[in-house]
């Protein structure tokens, strides 16, 4: 379908009756939302764990035309939210061509348009804005100025047209006036200088603005959304209290609510497909990877004001496979695995997302990260082989039985080791994996279990990734005062 290129054209068009005349962006995002609605699916795609929380209160929102903030420690969606509004647009949007605010051709309200449609009536020329093109951002930085936000007498304008500095000709507008009939953004609003958030004010409630003192009338159209780190209230800043009346909505974000979900965002948001290698990430590996974004959020040497940013484990899930896969060009392996073994090698993609109290940072973050895995390990282990008799794999190790499982080792040279071990094949169904599966599998999956057997302290390994019998507990301790808690305190007699 071709679109009008001229007023003229256009007002014998699809865009001409009077509801789309007239209509502002809020009404046109309610409008295409209230269809969504009836057509049913999802409404915001790429958005898990969310439907049943933070997605009904921004449709909410939308529907009562609000300007919403969404406030979320890092990492819990709240950018790809908002940019996700688009999806509720138009596909196309007329405009007044060449307008820097996008005018609209029938109401326009700077004064070139105005001056150009008197000019050249039906003639005058009509482009047309992609729903991505009528979305701005704006990080919020506390260098930002009100003539970034609003505008600025431009002098070169002044000069070169012969206008006084007071004619709207001069003004050299800012964002928020080029985000005209579409949906204006600033993520990290605490940042903001307070005398700047003041400049917000009057575009939201009454629609007008002044620029350097002159009282210019620009009833903008415009969807005014913001993302906030709570945290940042204290640390950086705060959203002075009249800008914070001013928002209609305000909505709280989270981290996925079950390992299920995380999963699915880390299966959605990590690199996986690697040119050239057939990659398989078993399930086991995935739930620890999760599992140890979620013990980090509960450990309480990790700052919970800060929060575990969602980055953590699809980091953490790119470095795993990239070990893996160097595994397999190493040994020429035609199968990448990954082992648990690779997810202890992927360090780097996690420490760095840790902010740690005191008592974290006296171990060091790296002993931190070592906690996590094995608490994670254990977790994922007990989903599988909780009441599982294992007696029998840890008495090959008592017995004096002993391997070593290097990250760098080949399917090939541990799984004949790996064999050795009396029982531990045979548990490898409860994973769903057996003797007919590849060596990678197979090797990743018992790996899986002697480093369950290892998390619940059953057998040891040391930093060389040797596993061993673990340590014996002294069957009878010594007694002393105060120490066995299933007897009442004796004092012990006095020497003779």
């Amino acid at each position: 379908m071709s679109l009008p290129p001229t007023l003229g054209e256009l007002r014998h068009s699809q865009f001409s009756e009077p509801a789309l005349r007239t209509r502002g962006v809020k009404d046109e995002l309610r409008d295409n939302l209230v269809v969504k609605l009836r057509q049913g699916g999802t409404i915001f795609p790429g958005i898990v764990g969310y439907d049943d929380t933070v997605v009904p209160q921004i449709v909410n929102a939308i529907l009562s035309r609000h300007n919403f903030i969404l406030l979320g420690l890092r990492g819990q969606a709240k950018s790809r939210i908002l940019r996700a509004l688009t999806n509720l647009l138009d596909p196309q949007m007329p405009y007044v061509a060449g307008c820097e605010i996008h005018d609209n051709p029938y109401l326009p309200i700077c004064r070139p348009c105005r001056d150009k449609i008197a000019q050249h009536g039906d003639t005058t020329a009509i482009a047309y804005l992609t729903p991505d093109a009528r979305y701005v951002e704006k990080l919020a930085t506390p260098d930002v100025t009100i003539a970034d936000l609003i505008g600025d007498i431009d002098p070169i304008k002044a000069a070169r047209g012969g206008h006084e500095l007071s004619s709207e000709m001069t003004v050299h507008y800012g964002l928020l006036p080029r985000a005209n009939r579409g949906i204006f953004a600033i993520n990290e609003l605490p940042d903001l200088a307070g005398k700047i958030q003041v400049g917000l004010f009057n575009i939201m409630q009454e629609g007008d603005v002044q620029i350097k003192g002159y009282p210019i009338r620009l009833p903008l159209d415009v969807a005014l959304v913001f993302s906030a780190n709570p945290e940042d209230y204290t640390a950086r800043g705060k959203i002075i209290t009249p800008l914070k009346d001013r928002i209609g909505s305000e909505i709280r974000t989270h981290y996925p609510a079950s390992v299920e979900e995380g999963i699915a965002i880390t299966t959605q948001e990590a690199w996986t497909d690697r040119n050239g290698h057939k990659v398989h990430v078993p399930k086991y590996v995935q739930e620890v990877i999760e599992r140890i974004a979620f013990a980090a959020r509960e450990d309480k040497k990790v700052d919970k004001r800060s929060g575990v940013s969602q980055r953590l484990p699809i980091s953490c899930m790119e470095n795993v496979i990239s070990n893996a896969e160097r595994r397999a060009i190493k040994h020429d392996e035609k199968l990448v695995v990954p082992r648990i073994g690779d997810v202890y090698a992927a360090m780097p993609a996690i420490t760095g997302k840790l902010e740690l109290e005191y008592e974290g940072e006296m171990k060091g973050a790296d002993f931190v990260g070592r906690e996590l895995i094995r608490t994670a390990v254990a977790k994922a282990y007990d989903g599988y082989f909780k009441g599982v008799d294992m007696q029998q794999v840890v008495q090959w190790f008592d017995l004096g039985g002993e391997i070593q499982l290097a990250d760098a080792a080949g399917a090939g040279e541990a799984l004949p080791s790996l064999r050795g071990i009396q029982g531990l094949m045979e548990k490898l169904v409860k994973l769903n994996v057996g003797p007919k599966d590849t060596p990678e599998t197979q090797v990743s999956a018992a790996e899986f279990i002697l480093e369950g057997l290892h998390a619940h302290k059953r057998i040891g390994r040391n930093e060389e990734r040797v596993f061993t019998a673990g340590e014996k507990q002294p069957k009878h301790p010594a007694e002393k005062p105060f120490e066995r808690e299933d007897m009442p305190y004796r004092p012990r007699r006095p020497f003779n």
